[in-house]
């Protein structure tokens, strides 16, 4: 078959199984490779759609030229849609986007404006404004404004969506993505739930992202936005291509988890991936690990390829610099049970024990907090502080069940967990996380024991 152009290429691109990484989890981890699109990632998707329905509504006249503001896949997707359709393109990019990015930006013509990462979003510098301004003073050019052009969404709904659902049979249950503009995360979530309203679609975010925070919370809050290192996902707005409604639950990745699980895939899997797949499969073996039963059919989205991130993620100089790779291994969960050398009993309650026999509990062993279990799910928890506090208030409530009372469950995380993912976790509220495995017995770790494994290290 002999096709027009380069852009007729974009899609049909395969769903791969993980075997190494997937080890230990119960249900089928597949991965939807998107660096096998032309331009070596999903954006291609989206930029042809946003071109030709800009075109179809008289945005976009030949001869034109294309604004926008990318970290380097979106201005690929377009570029090549220019070359086939004959446009002129002009990219702003944040500083923080490796080189390698912009280096294959100005391989296929298009002009790059590099823009400080750390600014506001409406701050003149920054990278949105700078596209904004540009689109105004140059005539006859078209700025598609992937955050809030729908037809962002609506190319993965047309096209990535029933793609998954054909090659699954209509076996998929879970779907992961990482979140930025959104349009791969909720155009996709929207045809499968269409298909399955059963569906889970879970958002990968990173620390630094207000996006986390506003869907549990309904609140843009700032304090959460500091610079990031990931790319690609993420971000300090709310784009308009991101329906909270169909994505069911958010969770953050650090910068270094994400890195190392790409170099992972790259070395266990043969999948030479981008940081933001790091990223993706590092948060979607967290979920799966705790919440995917047998039978359960996980669709993973991998954005894009390795080569942009040559200097970067598979350099060792520049992981090393910034702590990600370090000559000893770095302290994990693993590691501060086995210091504990079996000294480490998991002390639990049951909804229906009162509140007077888990304070005799904590007393008796020494312990601040424990899990509420039932049926061996963690469905709760309990603090010391929290129950002695209830009894002050109320003396007749030592009487009550624990489940009157009790706490939102403990998160729970992998052995493998690094210190910088447990530290991160706990907090004034969330003072200890549960540490499960297959093959393991279930353990707890405290503040405390984060604090001595820091000054151990």
């Amino acid at each position: 078959m002999i096709l027009n152009s380069i852009v007729d290429t974009i899609g049909n691109t395969p769903i791969i199984r993980l075997n190494k990484l997937s080890k230990g989890i119960k249900g089928t981890l597949l991965a939807k490779v998107e660096y096998f699109n032309p331009g070596n990632s999903t954006k291609d998707r989206m930029a042809l759609k946003m071109i030709l329905d800009a075109e179809k509504n008289g945005l976009l006249k030949p001869g034109g030229t294309i604004i926008e503001g990318t970290s380097g896949n979106t201005g690929m997707g377009l570029a090549l849609t220019a070359i086939s359709r004959g446009y002129r393109c002009i990219f702003t990019m944040a500083d923080k986007q490796s080189q390698e990015k912009i280096n294959i930006l100005r391989a296929v013509g298009a002009e790059v404006v590099v823009c400080p990462t750390n600014v506001e979003p409406d701050d003149p510098r920054s990278y949105y404004s700078v596209a904004r301004k540009l689109n105004k003073e140059i005539p006859n050019s078209f700025y598609p404004n992937q955050y809030d052009n729908l037809s962002n969404a609506a190319a993965h709904f047309e096209t990535t969506g029933p793609e998954i659902w054909n090659q699954t049979g209509g076996k998929i249950t879970h779907y992961v993505a990482t979140v930025g503009t959104g349009g791969s995360m909720c155009g996709t979530a929207r045809y499968l739930k269409e298909q399955n309203p059963g569906l889970k679609a879970i958002g990968i975010d990173t620390y630094g992202s207000v996006f986390k925070k506003y869907k549990e919370t309904g609140i843009f809050d700032k304090n959460e936005i500091y610079p990031y290192l990931t790319e690609g996902f993420g971000e300090d707005i709310l784009p308009k291509n991101v329906d909270f409604e169909v994505i069911d639950q958010f969770i953050k990745v650090t910068d270094k988890d994400g890195a190392i699980m790409a170099r992972r895939l790259s070395r266990e899997e043969g999948l030479f991936v981008g940081w933001s797949s790091g990223s993706a499969v590092h948060g979607a073996l967290e979920y799966a690990r705790q919440h995917l039963h047998e039978g359960d059919v996980m669709v993973i989205l991998l954005p894009d390829h390795g080569t942009r991130y040559l200097a970067k993620v598979y350099n060792d100089l520049w992981m090393k610099d910034h702590g990600f790779l370090e000559e000893r291994t770095y302290t994990t969960a693993r590691e501060i049970i086995k210091a504990r050398n079996g000294h480490d009993k998991l002390f639990t309650v049951t909804r229906n024990s009162t509140i007077g026999q888990a304070i005799q509990i904590m007393n008796r062993e020494g312990v601040d907090q424990m899990p509420v279990v039932e049926n061996d799910e963690f469905i709760g928890s309990v603090t010391t502080a929290g129950l002695i506090e209830k009894i002050i208030a109320d003396p007749l409530v030592k009487d009550k069940a624990v489940a009157d009372v009790m706490d939102k469950p403990m998160q729970v995380v992998a052995l493998d967990s690094t210190l910088d993912v447990l530290s991160s976790m706990l907090t004034k509220t969330n003072r200890a996380v549960i540490v499960r495995d297959e093959e393991e017995a279930p353990h707890i770790i405290t503040q405390h024991d984060i604090l001595r494994a820091m000054t151990n290290g």
